[in-house]
């Protein structure tokens, strides 16, 4: 039903004029009530998705703070440590023999190519890994992404994983302990989130951002010393502009060794510390992508919906001409049989 309304299968009038409808009154008046009804079902859609959408924009917008300066905080942690000759294990940068990624898409359709777009990004750096000759796993969260991945045997799925409505801490540390035990125990050497950044209502792209190991970009090679970083691998900040709050977007660049690091004072061992911190960094990280796929997945599906709703109602004024069209000439046939008829029966003087 919907495809016949779908966004782009209807153009302007002023543009590509439409095409002559062919069919009897009955079948007109048959396709002005469907496309009445599928009308009713994606404006509701539509109120549906603009009404989830603000929540969950609002939990992005509140989450990034945290989550990015958390990372920040972790991070310079970790190169005082590394300063100190200490190792951590979710920090340790080895030769990268095996990469996982995981992939998040939606548990629904009718969101434009939303969820095509992250599952092609994810194909495409799947073989961008195996051209260098690495192995790669995939952790796929979500239907759409489940069902994706099961039609292409070349790639390897470790798990499967369904979305559950607005993620919530206990989905995040489900896929954080996955992660864990992957990295942990050396089956993995580098982990990557595949998902789609929300920038705005109308505007969202997939990105590739590394979670594990905590290092900067530009630091993880493979056996052969080639980077593997992501070359989409960008970080989005939220920033102060003209009083409103607006995105930036920042590529980490290895920063020189200048001599000034900042002090740091524990009261406990920084390794107890950063083992305490580095699963809350996990789960912040997987939640705050899950947040920001989710709110992706509804802006495309509000557009979406939106744009349907637009070609129901063009698409009912042109099945609507054509039926007035058709019912004129069928009463003019009428009223010409009619007069035909009594000038038949007039005598001829």
């Amino acid at each position: 039903m919907f495809s016949t309304i779908l966004p782009n299968t209807i153009t302007s009038k002023s543009h590509h004029p439409c095409p002559p409808i062919r069919c009897g009154i009955r079948e007109i008046r048959d396709r002005i009530n469907s496309v009445k009804n599928t009308q009713k079902i994606t404006e509701a859609m539509k109120l549906v998705s603009a009404a989830r959408v603000r929540r969950a924009q609002e939990a992005v917008i509140n989450s990034r703070p945290f989550s990015e300066t958390f990372a920040q905080v972790l991070q310079d942690i970790n190169q005082n440590l590394q300063n100190d000759d200490v190792e951590v294990p979710l920090t340790a940068v080895r030769p990268v023999k095996n990469v996982a990624l995981i992939v998040i898409t939606g548990d629904r359709g009718l969101c434009g190519g939303f969820n095509n777009a992250v599952a092609k990004k994810a194909e495409t750096r799947v073989r961008e890994l195996k051209k260098l000759g690495l192995g790669c796993v995939v952790i796929s969260v979500g239907k759409k992404g489940n069902s994706y991945f099961t039609r292409r045997s070349f790639i390897e799925v470790d798990r499967f994983i369904e979305n559950n409505g607005f993620p919530t801490t206990k989905d995040a540390q489900i896929i954080a302990d996955d992660v864990f035990s992957l990295f942990v125990s050396e089956e993995v050497d580098k982990v990557e989130l595949v998902y789609t950044k929300f920038v705005s209502l109308v505007k969202f792209e997939p990105v590739i951002q590394t979670l594990l190991p905590l290092s900067r970009k530009g630091e993880v090679f493979d056996v052969n010393g080639n980077c593997v970083d992501a070359f989409g691998d960008e970080f989005f900040r939220l920033t102060s502009k003209d009083g409103k709050l607006a995105l930036k977007r920042d590529v980490f660049v290895k920063k020189k060794n200048d001599g000034c690091v900042p002090v740091m004072e524990f009261e406990q061992d920084p390794v107890q510390i950063l083992d305490a911190m580095m699963p809350l960094y996990l789960n912040s990280q997987v939640l705050k992508a899950l947040q920001e796929s989710l709110a992706s997945e509804l802006a495309a599906r509000m557009g979406a919906m939106s744009s349907a709703t637009d070609n129901a109602v063009e698409l009912k004024k042109n099945l609507s001409v054509a039926y007035n069209r058709e019912r004129q000439a069928k009463i003019t046939g009428e009223i010409l049989e009619i007069v035909a008829g009594a000038e038949a029966l007039t005598p001829i003087d």
